[in-house]
């Protein structure tokens, strides 16, 4: 009997590998960075075979370190970073160009065109999702019509699309399948998230010929078998979701109502709505959860562009420090009630403002500010904007969540973690595994396989190994909040409430 579920977490700065074992205990873990690349201000790019390469290299080394061999997998889970778009040539499997990353900007004009031109509504009651660069449709189709040939190409049938799940499929499967899972879809701003399928109207709205598209499947599915020269057997491809859809069933939020939150390069908060596409008031997006049985299980979601990206600016680009566990230590140092306030609105403010044209700023700086009081800022940043996303889904939900559980890098940290309960009044549960991204990939896989029977056994897995309570008195909370909406305020490229324009 095979021991050990593969997960592959294909992110925004690193590739990781991950084995778990049946009880979603984290074995072995392999990680590579690959390069950011900034070729314009707004824009964001990937090496398409820096992510190959790095995701290969992962999962050969992840077996090495626990001397596995690949007969004692029983099958892989992707996850990956969404919306990021990448297009490739169908017979070599060659990209057209970089992977255009999900923070990318370069499509603002564009959006704003579009919203202009009054097809917000259509958007968003076909696809749950606002007109926004984030997404993938116009990044789809600025490759289309920017890489030379291109669009022709296309039109012939010659050239496929896909999200880097999609990528990693065709090419782990040696280009037999080209498919992607329900959650990525419903991230393009291409697929009827009610019908299930993609829009033939949208694809005229955005000009996507329907031959680039993928197969979309289940969640949990197969998705072919790898070839055997990548791991020395092939493998079942079994389970794929985004990386927030997979950290949702990783945290086991299964029933409606429950939510969870991860703080990687940026910072998604999702709540499980169950059978109901609910609408927000407030520009969150409705979005699938996942997809069991042809079965959708839909989630209210709040995106934050940057989080964690805030902690490496600090240590790459202004140079405060030289590890990131050392924030701990320093935010320790200062304060809660200190003035500054770092909003770090690098490549523009995701929900609710939805304005990409916003830019960063340090804030409230005074003569004996120091670096402890700017690495506070950077690291209460993230919890301010947490619940930005809070109040959202407490006007738009009749029942918002009690408790929010937590995973991804930056929830090691300790003081983030009881500053995030202070702000947001509630508890956090931080689990015993804080890699639930990739566990939740493989309990999609292992699901598929046979190794859970359903998802009230992945449930029963569930353990929490820390609770952070809520402490702050309740005028404090609102005097520091208050104080992140002036700073705010400051940065965006047009007053609140109103639409940015291009």
């Amino acid at each position: 009997m095979a021991s050990y579920l593969l997960a592959i977490d294909q992110g925004t700065t690193s590739s990781r590998a991950i084995l778990f074992d049946r009880e979603g205990h984290s074995v072995a873990i392999a990680q590579r960075e690959f390069p950011q690349q900034f070729p314009a201000d707004g824009w964001v790019e990937h090496d398409p075979e820096a992510i190959w390469n790095t995701v290969v290299e992962t999962c050969r080394e992840v077996l090495g370190r626990q001397e596995v061999a690949a007969e004692d997998i029983a099958g892989i889970g992707i996850t990956n970073q969404r919306e990021t778009t990448l297009l490739w040539d169908r017979v070599s499997g060659e990209p057209l160009h970089n992977a255009i990353v999900w923070q990318d900007r370069r499509t603002a004009e564009t959006c704003q065109s579009l919203r202009d031109a009054g097809h917000t509504e259509l958007v968003q009651s076909r696809t749950g999702l606002l007109i926004d660069p984030y997404f993938s449709a116009t990044k789809l189709a600025w490759l289309l019509d920017h890489v030379e040939g291109a669009r022709e190409r296309a039109e012939r049938g010659e050239l496929a699309f896909g999200t880097v799940d999609s990528f990693l499929i065709w090419r782990l499967t040696g280009g037999r399948v080209h498919a992607t899972d329900a959650t990525n879809a419903s991230r393009t701003a291409l697929f009827d998230i009610h019908e299930q399928r993609w829009d033939p109207e949208l694809l005229d709205l955005f000009g996507i010929p329907a031959s680039v598209l993928p197969e979309v499947k289940d969640s949990s599915d197969d998705f072919g078998r790898s070839r055997a020269d990548v791991l020395g057997v092939e493998l079942p491809i079994a389970g794929v979701a985004g990386d927030q859809q997979a950290a949702l069933v990783g945290q086991a939020c299964f029933t409606p109502g429950m939510g969870k939150s991860t703080y990687g390069t940026g910072c998604f908060m999702i709540v499980n709505t169950g059978e109901q596409a609910e609408v927000s008031r407030n520009r969150l997006l409705t979005t699938v959860g996942y997809r069991l049985n042809g079965v959708p299980t839909y989630a209210m979601e709040g995106s934050i562009f940057v989080a964690g990206a805030t902690v490496q600016w600090l240590r790459d680009g202004l140079k405060l420090f030289a590890d990131a566990a050392e924030t701990e230590s320093l935010a320790s140092e200062t304060s809660s009630g200190h003035s500054v306030y770092l909003v770090p609105a690098f490549t523009g403010l995701g929900a609710p403002h939805w304005d990409p044209k916003a830019r960063g700023a340090i804030l409230g700086l005074t003569r004996d500010t120091g670096i402890a009081d700017i690495v506070a800022a950077g690291l209460q940043a993230v919890c301010y904007q947490t619940r930005d996303l809070q109040v959202c889904m407490s006007d738009d939900m009749s029942t918002p969540p009690g408790t929010l559980r937590v995973d991804g890098g930056m929830v090691a940290n300790n003081w983030v973690m009881q500053f995030l309960s202070d702000m947001l009044g509630v508890r956090v549960d931080r689990p015993e595994v804080l890699e639930t991204t990739a566990l939740g990939a493989a309990y999609l896989a292992g699901l598929r396989l046979g190794w859970y029977r359903d998802l009230d056994e992945i449930a029963s897995l569930w353990r929490c190994g820390s609770s952070f309570r809520p402490g702050m008195a309740d005028d404090e909370r609102e005097r520091l909040y208050r104080g992140w909406l002036e700073a705010v305020a400051r940065v965006r490229s047009t007053p609140a409430g109103e639409a940015p324009s291009s």
